[in-house]
């Protein structure tokens, strides 16, 4: 007897070990392939970003599994994040890198989004630098003041992209005379538009995009910036006015920095609603992991891609706030985005 328990003792010490290293986190991903998808065309910065990702967030994932971007384009943004909440798989395999501007459409009631932005489970943020206004070098525009006095045509996606809404905001606010070309897939065609003399400037793009994709524009200047949408001043941009800033009443302030917002999701990654939190936990200690990989580091230095991160906590925060913002704001901007035929 005495033998027989000796023995179970000695198998259950040979087996404690194993159970003690088992990992659900890596026996989940370890050998998986997971889905990242882009809500743009490619070449895009959205694109870029996404594909710059996973080149590198799979080492942080306990299991290191692969990541394969899949461009998925449609509806301004709002065919990923209503697959990201309804059809993919809600197990932590799938992630997107989110339009900012979804969770304004959200509260505005946009028609055909089905997802709520506050259920998502925020990963990080790869950048909450500011989006730009600009124009193009051939139009003779160099400051906003003169978009007061003559007209700026702007390429744009579609009506709820944020290339739409900043310039049609700004000319039912402030009286500038922006006029809008929308329908462009992404935003090397509007570049392409530009350069072609389509369009005379974009409603908006990433400066932190300009900055790595088209330096020798800045350079050169065949690219002027005219506004800044953000909360606060680029330390580089000193000298270009805040959106919001050029309100003149109190409420117009306020429906601007409501549109102005979202860049604290500037360029953010989130996966399913419902993925079991550990797995979420997981892919945002990863996500932070991956921010002080110098191997990272190394890449986006070498391609200028500017990288000013936040947490996927804060990020959830954020999309939570632009939700709960005051019923008279959030009419207003409504009203402005869907123009006065609504």
């Amino acid at each position: 007897m005495r033998k027989a328990i000796r023995h179970w003792l000695l198998l259950a010490a040979l087996h404690a070990p194993c159970a003690a290293l088992a990992d659900p986190i890596a026996d989940f991903y370890r050998g998986r392939t997971l889905d990242l998808t882009v809500p743009g065309s490619p070449g895009g910065d959205y694109d870029l970003r996404a594909r710059m990702v996973s080149r590198h967030l799979g080492r942080h994932i306990p299991g290191q599994p692969q990541i394969v971007v899949r461009n998925m384009p449609g509806g301004i943004g709002i065919a990923a994040g209503n697959h990201l909440a309804n059809a993919a798989a809600r197990d932590g395999s799938v992630l997107t890198i989110v339009f900012q501007n979804m969770p304004v459409l959200q509260a505005i009631g946009a028609p055909g989004i089905q997802f709520d932005a506050r259920a998502f489970n925020w990963i990080g943020n790869t950048t909450d630098g500011p989006n730009v206004i600009n124009s193009w070098h051939t139009t003779g525009i160099t400051k906003i003041d003169q978009v007061f006095q003559q007209e700026l045509v702007v390429g744009a996606s579609g009506t709820g992209s944020s290339g739409y809404i900043y310039p049609a905001a700004m000319n039912a606010l402030l009286g500038t005379k922006f006029r809008i070309v929308g329908g462009y897939p992404g935003g090397n065609e509007i570049n392409l538009a530009m350069e072609k003399g389509e369009v005379g400037g974009r409603g908006s793009n990433s400066w932190a995009s300009w900055k790595s994709g088209h330096p020798h524009w800045i350079r050169d200047k065949k690219i002027h910036l005219l506004a800044q949408v953000a909360l606060k001043r680029a330390p580089d941009l000193p000298d270009v006015p805040l959106m919001h800033e050029l309100a003149k009443t109190e409420e117009d302030r306020q429906v601007l920095t409501f549109l102005s917002a979202d860049m604290g999701i500037a360029r953010a990654f989130a996966t399913t609603p419902g993925a079991p939190p550990e797995r979420v936990a997981a892919l945002r200690k990863a996500f932070a992991d991956m921010l002080r990989d110098p191997a990272f580091i190394e890449e986006t230095t070498k391609i200028q891609m500017e990288i000013s991160p936040s947490t996927g906590e804060e990020a959830q925060r954020v999309a939570a706030s632009m939700l709960d913002m005051p019923a008279n704001v959030i009419a207003k901007a409504k009203r402005l985005i869907e123009g006065p035929s609504k």
